[in-house]
């Protein structure tokens, strides 16, 4: 596998790790594509591979990272549980299925994927995480899609803090009260739907900045994530456009470009809101 060097920024997480700021996302990858398509992200430069045991396609990124010839210590992975595992005894289970299907010796950061409230397990399985962590198994734990008041809950029965609260996050999903709790406790912000999943990337403002530049529509929105000390973890089975959301490093927003981008915050979803998700008639 011919690789070419990546140039992506680490960020420092608050237990000493360390996590690339720029990863891949697979969501909605099909299993039978991801090696594939895991292995031309690679080949593109990613370092940080971002998958969960709902998306079926765990197999898959350990196949890909396993033919890739990369040293372990070179990769950051990334899985999540899913929502039917929560509790003690089954998160531990969930941990050490998706090991398996990985084919890892250990994972870099396991999340709790949804708070799903009304089971109300979220604390309960961020305990397990805890001891997981203990065990050496995986390097750095957090959440994915908590809320202010998930937060403070787990923080205050457990005094351990996530290391990442991966939300749905782009200008106009902006989170500011939620990305303000996780600068005061240290937790890292990871954005999925960094793009908001293309759907509002003609907005004139985001376009207009973009023609200026010189970039595209997306580099622009990225690049935006960049400068807010942001992990984002964009999603493409294009290998062009891979190497083209990497493209971030070269150039800046002015102060102008990131107010005006930031006033395009309206609180606008892609997905569903972690209040509510999912519905207590279909936690599974």
């Amino acid at each position: 596998m011919s690789l070419e060097t990546t140039t992506t920024p680490y960020l420092e997480l608050n237990d000493g790790h360390r996590i690339p700021q720029l990863g891949f996302g697979v969501f909605k990858v099909p299993p039978e594509r991801t090696a594939g398509i895991v292995a031309d992200a690679l080949r593109a430069g990613y370092r940080l591979i971002d998958t969960a045991a709902m998306y079926g396609n765990e197999r898959g990124v350990g196949e890909a990272i396993a033919a890739s010839g990369l040293e372990r210590e070179e990769l950051f992975v990334t899985t999540k549980v899913w929502n039917d595992d929560q509790g003690a005894a089954r998160t531990v289970r969930a941990f050490e299925r998706s090991l398996d299907q990985l084919g890892l010796e250990y994972l870099d950061l396991y999340l709790i994927h949804w708070p799903a409230p009304a089971q109300d397990l979220f604390a309960e399985s961020w305990k397990a995480l805890i001891e997981l962590r203990a065990s050496g198994q995986v390097r750095s734990i957090g959440v994915s899609n908590f809320l202010p008041h998930h937060l403070e809950r787990i923080i205050e029965e457990t005094g351990h803090v996530p290391a990442v609260n991966q939300i749905e996050l782009h200008p106009w999903l902006a989170q500011a009260q939620l990305r303000e709790l996780h600068a005061r406790h240290g937790i890292l912000t990871e954005a999925w739907s960094p793009l908001g999943r293309a759907r509002f990337l003609d907005d004139e403002v985001v376009t207009g900045i973009a023609a200026r530049l010189g970039r595209t529509p997306a580099q622009v929105v990225l690049r935006w994530h960049v400068q807010l000390g942001h992990v984002a973890i964009p999603k493409t089975v294009t290998p062009a456009r891979m190497r083209e959301n990497l493209e971030l490093f070269d150039f800046e927003l002015s102060p102008a470009d990131m107010s005006a981008l930031a006033r395009l915050d309206a609180g606008r979803r892609t997905g569903p809101d972690p209040a509510t998700f999912p519905a207590p008639a279909g936690l599974r």
